[in-house]
């Protein structure tokens, strides 16, 4: 008999994002009136010179700690850090300042902000690891608007091709067609996401936390006949590739293939992850990344029914898909 994993200590982090009057503040209120019985601890990213740095109590159950000089991405490796290491100090009683009870952490960013500095704080500090896990970043699309922040700006696609779940928002204002077309550019630009129409940014929450999209501690959720369903016709620069090998890979192969895409595609790659089928190992291989910042880890062992293959979507900007196709077919185990 197998033995049973121990369950992963570190506090979930959800971190909310979409550009400026999607909805996130109504999403945020949402989730903290919500009638779910946790403890969220919540950083508010916001600009302004005056700002507190202090706990603000919402209910009498989440913490607020807010960061005040900017963008997020400018302070990730200062205000950011900083406060993920006060608030695990204060949940375990270092702080002689105070204490904090959380189950769970939400990051808010501004609506201008790039998420990827964001995620990548949970790969760079060794701290911050091992206290926080990355559970999935939510984008918040204002659906009236979103074709424009699309067309005009890299941080909007930025923030889809980043998402774990996209929540379509303000779905009154526009009519069914209008709909249709935006979920299919968003498909198109992250097929990978789970897609959600809102009002009011109204989401059972159940469907945004505590859903391990970014950590893979589940069955990577890719439905390949959906990822492939339809080829690209629209002219956002973000993209997606999926692929799928039958066959064994070559562990070394692999390597070389994943050090090659770095040097020549690391930072046009936004978000990649999958599952890998290597010849003599009897687990699953999980491989997930952001930008340059790769880590990969064995897995379960593979289920006696169900099919050992390779999978893996990489999302980015200006990828060439069959220089993908070739490195791939070219990583089977001889």
């Amino acid at each position: 008999m197998s033995a049973i994993p121990e369950a992963d200590p570190r506090i979930p982090v959800t971190v909310l994002t979409g550009f400026l009057g999607a909805g996130k503040t109504t999403l945020l209120n949402h989730v903290l009136t919500a009638n779910h019985g946790q403890k969220i601890a919540v950083i508010v990213n916001e600009y302004g010179e005056v700002g507190i740095d202090n706990q603000l109590v919402v209910g009498a159950d989440e913490e607020i700690f807010e960061m005040n000089n900017g963008c997020i991405c400018c302070t990730v490796r200062g205000d950011l850090v900083r406060i993920l290491n006060d608030l695990m100090d204060a949940k375990l009683g270092k702080s002689s300042g105070r204490t904090a009870d959380f189950d769970r952490v939400l990051i808010e960013t501004t609506g201008l902000a790039d998420p990827a500095p964001v995620a990548q704080t949970f790969f760079l500090d060794e701290e911050i690891a091992n206290s926080f896990k990355l559970d999935a970043i939510v984008t918040v699309v204002d659906a009236k608007h979103a074709e424009q922040h699309l067309d005009d700006g890299h941080e909007a696609q930025e923030q889809v091709a980043f998402a774990d779940v996209l929540l379509v928002n303000k779905t009154d204002l526009v009519t069914e067609e209008e709909l249709q077309k935006l979920e299919h550019r968003l498909h198109m630009m992250n097929p990978a996401a789970k897609l959600y129409r809102t009002h009011q940014s109204n989401i059972d929450i159940d469907r945004i936390l505590g859903i391990g999209a970014f950590d893979l501690d589940k069955k990577l959720e890719l439905d390949p006949d959906f990822l492939e369903e339809e080829d690209h016709d629209h002219d956002d620069e973000v993209m997606s590739v999926f692929f799928r090998e039958e066959r064994p890979l070559d562990l070394e192969k692999v390597e070389r293939f994943l050090q090659a895409w770095l040097v020549e595609h690391g930072m046009d790659t936004f978000r990649y992850k999958g599952v890998l089928n290597i010849k003599g190992v009897k687990q699953r291989v999980v491989f997930q990344g952001i930008h340059m910042l790769f880590s990969s880890y064995p897995d379960r062992a593979w289920k006696q029914d169900e099919p050992r293959r390779s999978e893996f979507v990489v999302i980015g900007r200006n990828l060439d898909e069959n220089w993908f196709a070739e490195q791939f077919a070219g990583c089977v185990a001889g």
